[in-house]
């Protein structure tokens, strides 16, 4: 067994810019969850504007169910979970790369945040 394999985890654990990294990754996580089941659990009807497309002219704005912008609250579970493991698997060959990684996920989890809440304020 390699001893340096055993290593990472640890030393990636006790890194504190990855673990701010980490937490701000959690939070944003966490925080987009809660805000899109919050603002669809306190908003009456079944009908929600899940896409816009300027293209189609008097019909950009195309109406679904609740469980496509649920899928939003997946898909920021699986960018966390996904990003977490990319760095972990990184910091083995660069602590940067791991660094850049965390960052670009600190970066989508907010894009999502954006569009969600886009989304659900033109309900």
């Amino acid at each position: 067994m390699n001893v340096n394999a055993m290593a990472t985890p640890k030393k990636y654990f006790h890194d504190h810019f990855v673990l701010l990294l980490l937490g701000i990754n959690i939070f944003l996580a966490f925080a987009d969850s809660i805000y899109i089941l919050v603002r669809l659990s306190t908003s009456h009807g079944n009908s929600y504007i899940v896409q816009y497309r300027p293209s189609l002219g008097i019909s950009a704005y195309q109406a679904g169910s609740v469980l496509e912008l649920l899928s939003f609250v997946g898909f920021a579970l699986i960018v966390l979970v996904t990003h977490i493991g990319l760095s972990l698997r990184a910091y083995k060959i660069h602590r940067q790369l791991a660094i850049a990684i965390l960052c670009l996920g600190i970066l989508l989890l907010l894009l999502t945040i954006i569009i969600s809440n886009a989304l659900l304020v033109l309900h």
